[in-house]
């Protein structure tokens, strides 16, 4: 028998600790353009992440606003002047910020700086360091785009180490690589993509007859079932991730939020009360169709460099497939040794796909009705 209180004081721990928007990461971007010496450009730190950094909310009512912001403002460029460093072939160079702002983003509001810089002489190799929030949130990274004469290259900044350039040179491996371990990273760190696909991954092992769901006979069966809801899904959310990322079609954030949630729901409570059986992969072309657009929210905050759209889009895509294949790797052999075992069909499959619902449905309240 399944108890599912206990259940359900698993997932509201799991809810608290989880956030509302699963798959937004704590990013910075920062803009860099080289002129010979000269350096120009932005720097751009979401406000949550900024009160991690320097105290902002001095009221403490749980909310900045603009006064509080640029009260702290010093304090928080030179926290930022501290954890930015730009080297100009091995030497460095002098940065200042000013101008401060609010930009609105898809996931909330930015403070945005502008960036000046000069460096000792003009700039043939430039090193750009960034290790801001390493103390408090070792998961935030800057997305960094940089523009010499007619060629744009993108990076991602962390602590692991910093990023060089060949200014004027193109690197179109470096961006092809920039966005692919992009889609890994964001994949791995998508809690709801996962919860999704794990979903539809459960059952592929077992086969509903009678009325209750039995071990599949081999390998084969269970391979079969695996492979077209893998790639359905992978199909469906590869459709609308390049249409979105392109512009073609829009989706509200909050929508697509919400209904991804949904999607989980029910994908796991088909699970409890099977209304789809032979048809998942119909189940997953159709949900993975929304999970497109919220991968394709991530994508947009980071952009696609001029120049090189269709290698970074095809890029961040393949990276959240290779990211994908690695879970399923990891999970669908434990799944399969597990299958012929009575508990699996009837106590950890309905057991794992009711905390899933029940997670899922806690953000779809967040996502749906609290604005989270």
């Amino acid at each position: 028998m399944i108890h599912l209180h206990r259940i359900a004081a698993v997932a509201l721990l799991v809810c608290a600790a989880a956030p509302a928007r699963a798959h937004v990461a704590s990013n910075g971007f920062l803009t860099l353009s080289v002129d010979g010496a000269r350096i120009t450009g932005s720097v751009e730190l979401a406000v949550r992440d900024a009160e991690l950094a320097v105290e902002l909310d001095t009221n403490h009512d749980g909310r900045v606003t603009w006064g509080e912001l640029r009260a702290a403002a010093p304090a928080l460029a030179q926290y930022l002047s501290a954890h930015l460093a730009l080297t100009g072939d091995s030497r460095p160079c002098a940065l200042g910020l000013s101008g401060l702002r609010v930009d609105r983003r898809i996931d909330g509001s930015y403070a945005w700086w502008r960036l000046g810089g000069d460096c000792p002489r003009p700039v043939h190799e430039l090193t750009v360091a960034y290790d801001a929030l390493q103390d408090v949130d070792p998961s935030h990274r800057a997305l960094l785009t940089l523009r010499a004469g007619e060629v744009t290259e993108t990076a991602v900044l962390g602590p692991a180490a910093p990023a060089r350039f060949e200014i004027g040179a193109p690197a179109r491996m470096r961006t092809f690589e920039t966005y692919f371990g992009e889609g890994v990273r964001h994949i791995w760190s998508g809690i709801d993509h996962l919860l999704f696909l794990l979903s539809l991954l459960l059952p592929a092992v077992l086969a509903r007859r009678e009325g209750r769901w039995q071990p599949l006979p081999g390998v084969g069966a269970a391979a079969s079932g695996i492979v077209k809801v893998v790639t359905a899904f992978t199909l469906a959310h590869s459709i609308t991730l390049t249409l979105a990322a392109l512009g073609v079609i829009h989706l509200p954030s909050r929508l697509t939020e919400s209904a991804i949630a949904a999607s989980i729901v029910v994908a796991a409570l088909n699970n409890l009360r099977p209304v789809v059986t032979e048809g998942r992969a119909r189940l997953g072309f159709a949900f993975g169709l929304l999970h497109g657009f919220g991968f394709a929210s991530v994508l947009a905050e980071m952009g696609l460099p001029a120049g090189a759209r269709l290698l970074s889009l095809f890029a961040f895509n393949l990276g959240i497939e290779a990211g994908q294949l690695a879970v399923v790797a990891a999970v669908m052999p434990i799944a399969y040794a597990a299958r012929g075992k009575r508990a699996y069909a009837t106590r950890f499959m309905p057991a794992g796909s009711a905390l899933i619902a029940l997670i899922a449905l806690g953000w779809f309240v967040q996502r749906a009705f609290l604005g989270g």
